[in-house]
């Protein structure tokens, strides 16, 4: 089984489209699945695609995105897993077109396309691509978006980081993007190949007043982590990641004094001491600096206006 497409639902009508755009796409060199996992609460209604020999439809009830998430996780059979919303849909050809890409590179843990942002009338808003490659654990921990739609994410790897947090109510795909970017690497394909449905007026089931709150917590959780300094190190290649390095730790020292808690202040403020000589050369720079001053400007957005700020 090359890839099993796991599909949370809240009994949105887009669910129909979502589902299809999976079960129709032009691939014959493995096979594949749909785990259709109803959080709704309610039974869904009946529907043709629901017959598929592909299909499988599981119950969780009201248990959020990432305990529904882990539970069709723990059924797939796939190689890889993609987790697609029910309001978002991938191209016919995704999955051949990431099957050839991970046949390239077949030591990536994540591997993804560009993605498509609509609007509630699927008129294009944004093109979404990080450009993470490799060792892309800074970009991560600076809150580089990463779409699951547009991702295929290695299920050994996502078992041995324990799956999504549990505990996390928005960002859950930030956390588990950084939690791999920990252990493995990223391997990027800039076409778009997934959709995603995000107008101002569309109703999100996110809380997103409490996302940056909920960034801010799992980078404290990931900076614990044994091996973090070395691999954030070794994944800033230039000035201005090196900074942000530097700012991670300077950032998680005040977080933790507000806090009261002074064992993880000592332990970010000597990381944060040795990043500056971890820098080299480019801790003289004024990029270096200036990026250990200022907010991060995301790169995943391509678009005409400026681009928005990233956690």
């Amino acid at each position: 089984m090359f890839c099993t497409t796991i599909i949370p639902t809240i009994g949105r009508d887009t669910l129909e489209k979502s589902v299809l755009s999976v079960l129709n796409q032009q691939f014959t060199a493995g096979d594949f699945e749909v785990i259709v996992v109803n959080d709704s609460g309610v039974p869904l209604p009946e529907a043709e695609w629901q017959k598929s020999p592909c299909v499988k439809v599981i119950t969780t009830n009201k248990r959020e995105r990432s305990v529904a998430r882990n539970t069709g996780a723990a059924l797939g059979q796939g190689t890889y897993f993609h987790f697609l919303d029910d309001d978002d849909w991938v191209e016919p050809n995704f999955l051949d077109e990431m099957y050839r890409f991970t046949l390239k590179f077949p030591q990536a843990v994540w591997l993804y396309s560009g993605a498509v942002l609509l609007d509630e009338r699927n008129h294009k808003q944004i093109e979404l691509f990080s450009g993470a490659q490799g060792n892309g654990f800074v970009q991560a921990m600076s809150g580089e978006w990463i779409p699951l739609q547009s991702s295929l994410i290695s299920a050994k790897a996502f078992f041995e980081v324990g799956g999504f947090n549990h505990s996390m109510k928005v960002s859950e795909d930030l956390d588990l993007c950084r939690r791999m970017g920990l252990r493995g690497d990223f391997a990027g394909l800039s076409k778009p190949l997934a959709f995603i449905l995000r107008g101002p007026n569309w109703k999100t089931s996110s809380d997103s007043s409490q996302s940056v709150a909920s960034s801010l917590r799992t980078r404290e959780l990931i900076l614990n982590e044994p091996g973090v300094f070395q691999r954030l190190v070794d994944s800033a290649k230039t000035s201005y990641w090196r900074g942000r390095v530097t700012r991670f730790y300077l950032a998680s020292i005040i977080w933790n004094l507000k806090r009261k808690k002074i064992l993880p202040v000592i332990s970010r403020s000597f990381f944060g001491l040795i990043s500056i000589p971890a820098a080299g050369w480019s801790a003289l720079s004024g990029t270096f600096w200036k990026s250990l001053r200022s907010d991060h400007i995301t790169t995943t957005i391509e678009r005409d206006t400026p681009a928005e700020s990233a956690t």
